[in-house]
């Protein structure tokens, strides 16, 4: 049908397209976790200059995230 197997159907769905569940909540995980470092600010701005220097303030505000 064109869609992606891991991309779960409606409920309301006459016919649900297959997909596998635990695919889902790993990329559903993916997605909160890139919501969450977009508010903090200088991650979504990217003020660093350096790639190693803003590396280093994502994985900071991924420990944060995850610590609370």
């Amino acid at each position: 049908q064109g869609f992606p197997d891991y991309i779960a159907s409606r409920a309301q769905r006459k016919i649900p397209v297959p997909h596998d569940p635990v695919l889902y909540r790993q990329r559903h995980r993916i997605e909160i976790m890139f919501g969450r470092l977009k508010d903090w600010r200088r991650i979504a701005t990217r003020y660093d200059r350096c790639a190693h220097t803003f590396f280093s303030a994502i994985c900071i505000a991924a420990a944060v995230i995850f610590w609370l």
